[in-house]
């Protein structure tokens, strides 16, 4: 499907060159600065003026294209990735949805993903798989899911996803082995694409159970966890997400 991404930040507009008046008289200069340009008192204040204004702009579009998320349950270990993590992620799914007729994404477990993944590609059909209700706010794209009851889903989700992406609450072998068969259960028959956000100690654990093999980049999480993190896809992504990592 020909979805396209959008570009998250504009580019500030300069000022009109004429707004800004150049005093070339070299008051306030040694001489041996020569004929260097000097702004006069009027043309200085307009100058700070502008760029107050456009830093009060861009200040203003990175919290718009900020996703606003309800606050973190610790509880549930609940860890938001950072913005730059989430749009990474969102861009690379938004890709693959590219290379398909019917793309498809299941989000398990991970609804900051889910949420920039909309805002970049509004029009591909998505389903948040999650225990807190609190994310009922996304409608028919929620589904509550509980990882101890793995294929306790609703039916037309079976084998309906070319692409799921997980990211278990838990770094605990048993939690990835259910969430593996969750992700069989989700995805479509054929080649489909999996992205597996998780711990490095799951890293055998990601290969053995799904096949799965580590990229370059590294997620972070607002929270600034301690774990070493990493991305995991069944795919090559080849420059993207600093591609595969070479087996030592």
């Amino acid at each position: 499907m020909a979805s396209s991404v959008r570009n998250l930040r504009q580019e500030p507009e300069l000022p009109a060159t004429d707004a800004v008046t150049v005093n070339k008289s070299g008051e306030g200069y040694d001489d041996d600065d020569g004929d260097l340009p000097v702004l006069s008192s009027h043309a200085l204040e307009a100058l700070k003026e502008f760029i107050a204004e456009q830093s009060r702009d861009l200040a203003a579009a990175d919290d718009a294209e900020d996703v606003a998320l309800v606050a973190e349950d610790w509880r549930l270990s609940q860890f938001w990735y950072d913005r730059r993590t989430a749009e990474t992620v969102a861009t690379e799914v938004a890709a693959l949805c590219e290379t398909l007729s019917s793309p498809r994404v299941s989000c398990i477990a991970c609804p900051t993903l889910y949420a920039y993944f909309k805002k970049i590609a509004p029009g591909v059909p998505a389903q948040l798989l999650e225990y807190d209700k609190r994310f009922e706010q996304f409608g028919t794209e929620f589904t509550f899911y509980d990882y101890n009851r793995p294929e306790d889903l609703p039916s037309p989700l079976k084998n309906s996803f070319p692409i799921v992406v997980a990211d278990p609450p838990y770094l605990s072998e048993e939690c990835l082995e259910k969430i593996a068969e969750t992700i069989r259960f989700l995805s479509s028959p054929g080649e489909s694409y999996i992205l597996l956000l998780t711990g490095e100690v799951q890293k055998d654990l990601a290969a053995e159970v799904l096949g799965l093999r580590p990229c370059g980049f590294r997620p972070q999480h607002s929270s600034k966890l301690g774990n070493e993190f990493r991305l995991f896809t069944s795919y090559d992504p080849g420059s993207r997400l600093g591609g595969w990592e070479n087996e030592l």
